[in-house]
C-alpha cells in the first residue's frame, strides 16, 4: 500500500482532485451504478486531462496497484472499481465537439450518452449508441454498442472514425484505419484491454423526427406476437426497429388499472425515416393482438432514448445475463415467455431484441464485435432495489440463462455480470480471441489494464504475426 507521501506525490502530480478515504466526498465518489458492487479504491483520480491520464497510469505501475478506468460507471460487472488501487475516473473530461459540416464529432472518454446526444441532435445529427443516457459513451463503445439507430446505421464502433489511446507505456497513440490499424481493429468490440481511451472521433447521421410506438400485449398472445416478429424481422426494413421487454406492467395512466403489476409483454418499435412511413409499419404491429397502453408519437432521436427502463425509478442492483441466437425457434418462444410470467420485480425484464441489417452486413471480420451473424440478443436483466431479495432476483436470471443456454452462443462483454470473466474467449471466438491476445501482447504485454473482460496477452513467440496488420 501507498505510503502518505506515495499519494501526495499523485495529488501534486494532477491538475483534477484526488480524492481519498479520508475526503467527504469519498462515499459518493466510490460507486458505481450497480449497488450490488461495493467496493473501497485506495484513490479515485479525478482526471481533467491526457497528462492527467499518464500522471495516474505512472503513479499506479510505480506503486503497484491495479487500476480500474471509470467513464459512466454502468460496468454491470464492477470494472469501474477496485478495493484498494486507483480508479482513474474519466467524468471531468465530457467535452462533445461537433462539426456539422463534415458530419462529425469528438468525445472526451468520460463523456454520458445523453450529452452526446444533446450535442449532436442541436444539429439534427446522432450515431449509434445505447438506450441509457446516464450510460458512458466510452465503455458502451469500446465493447461494440447498439441501440435504436443500429439496424439503420450499424454498430457503434461501426461508425468510429478513429480513437486516441493512453497506453500503459504512458505514450498517447491515435487509433485509425490507417494509424495503428490493428489496435484499431481491437478496440472496436475489445473492451478497456488495450488502453484508456480519452477521445472519439465518430461519424454522424443526419436523424430527424422518428416514429415511436410503445404497447403492451397479454402473455396468452405473447407466442403469436413474437412468432409474427421472428418470421417478419429478417426482411424487415433497416428503418425499422422493433423489439420487446417481457415486464411486470408499470402504472401507466394509459394501461388499464387492473393490468398495473401483471406480466405481460411490452413491444417498442421506432421508424427511422419518414414518420408517415413508421406510421403505416406501427400499425401492422399493433395489428398482431389486441394491443393495450397503445402510445404512438412522433419525437426526437433523444426523446426515444428516455423509454429504456420502465419506470422513473432507477433500480439499484443488477444481474445479468444474455446471449445471442441464430434463430427463434418456438420452444425458445415458449421458454421467454414462460420466464417473463415468472418476474417478480417491477424494474426486472427477459429483453429480447433483433439486430441484423446493416450489423450483419458488415464483415464479421472487419471488427473484434464477434455476433454479427447472429441477430437475436437474449437478456435476463434482473433489476431490484432490497438487498433482502437479492436471491430471488439473481435465481430468475441465473435460472432462467441455464435453461435457454443450448439456444445461445457467445456473449456481449457489456453485458456481462461480475461471475462472467470466463465468457470473454467465448464472446470472440477463438480466431479473433488469438488476435486480441496478439494485439493485447504488443500493446498491454503485463496486462496492466485487467478491470474488464479480460484478454490474456500472448505469449512472446507469437507475436509476429500480428505485425502483418499493424
Amino acid at each position: 500500500m501507498p505510503s502518505s507521501n506515495g499519494l501526495k506525490a499523485l495529488v501534486s502530480g494532477m491538475n483534477g482532485p484526488v480524492i481519498t478515504p479520508a475526503d467527504r466526498g469519498y462515499e459518493r465518489a466510490r460507486k458505481v451504478w450497480n449497488g450490488m458492487i461495493d467496493r473501497h479504491p485506495l484513490a479515485i483520480a479525478q482526471a481533467t486531462s491526457v497528462e492527467d491520464v499518464q500522471t495516474a497510469i505512472a503513479w499506479a505501475q510505480s506503486e503497484e496497484i491495479p487500476v480500474a478506468v471509470r467513464c459512466g460507471g454502468h460496468s454491470m460487472a464492477g470494472h469501474s472499481t477496485v478495493d484498494g488501487g486507483l480508479v482513474i475516473d474519466l467524468r471531468r473530461m465530457s467535452a462533445v465537439t461537433v462539426d456539422p459540416d463534415t458530419q462529425t464529432a469528438t468525445a472526451q472518454g468520460g463523456c454520458l450518452l445523453g450529452a452526446f446526444d444533446t450535442a449532436t441532435q442541436a444539429h439534427m445529427l446522432a450515431t449509434p449508441a445505447g438506450v441509457v443516457s446516464h450510460t458512458g459513451l466510452g465503455g458502451l463503445v469500446l465493447g461494440g454498442g447498439f441501440g435504436w439507430l443500429s439496424r439503420m446505421y450499424g454498430l457503434s464502433i461501426d461508425n468510429l472514425n478513429s480513437a486516441q489511446v493512453v497506453l500503459a507505456s504512458g505514450e498517447v497513440v491515435t487509433a485509425s484505419a490507417s494509424d495503428h490499424p490493428d489496435l484499431f481493429w481491437g478496440l472496436r468490440g475489445g473492451g478497456g484491454n488495450f488502453g484508456v481511451v480519452t477521445e472519439f472521433d465518430f461519424a454522424l447521421h443526419r436523424v430527424g423526427p422518428i416514429r415511436f410506438f410503445c404497447g403492451y400485449f397479454s402473455l396468452k398472445d405473447a407466442k403469436q406476437v413474437l412468432t409474427t416478429w421472428r418470421d417478419y424481422m429478417p426482411t424487415a426494413p433497416d428503418e425499422l426497429t422493433w423489439v420487446f421487454y417481457l415486464r411486470l406492467a408499470p402504472p401507466l395512466p394509459e394501461l388499464p388499472k387492473e393490468l398495473w403489476g401483471t406480466p405481460m409483454l411490452c413491444a417498442m418499435a421506432c421508424w427511422i425515416g419518414n414518420p408517415v412511413d413508421g406510421e403505416a409499419a406501427i400499425e401492422d404491429i399493433v395489428a398482431t393482438a389486441p394491443c393495450f397502453g397503445v402510445t404512438k408519437a412522433t419525437m426526437p432521436y433523444r426523446g426515444v432514448q428516455a423509454y429504456a427502463f420502465p419506470g422513473a425509478v432507477v433500480p439499484e442492483r443488477i444481474c445479468t445475463k444474455s446471449g445471442y441466437a441464430a434463430t427463434l425457434p418456438d420452444e425458445l418462444i415458449d421458454k421467454a415467455v414462460h420466464y417473463g410470467a415468472q418476474i417478480t420485480s417491477p424494474f426486472s425484464q427477459l429483453e429480447l431484441l433483433y439486430l441484423g441489417a446493416a450489423v450483419g452486413r458488415v464483415p464479421t471480420d472487419a471488427t473484434a464485435y464477434h455476433n454479427r451473424d447472429l441477430p437475436y440478443v437474449l437478456s435476463f436483466a434482473s433489476a431490484w432495489n432490497d438487498p433482502a431479495k437479492d436471491d430471488t432476483n439473481i435465481a430468475w436470471a441465473r435460472n432462467g440463462y441455464s435453461d435457454i443456454q443450448s439456444f445461445l452462443s457467445g456473449g456481449y462483454v457489456n453485458f456481462m455480470n461480475p461471475e462472467e470473466n470466463g465468457r470473454t474467449a467465448d464472446s470472440y471466438g477463438t480466431a479473433k480471441y488469438h488476435r486480441l491476445r496478439q494485439i493485447k501482447r504488443i500493446y498491454d504485454p503485463e496486462n496492466f489494464f485487467r478491470l474488464n473482460p479480460n484478454i490474456i496477452p500472448a505469449p512472446t513467440e507469437h507475436t509476429d504475426s500480428v505485425l502483418s496488420f499493424r
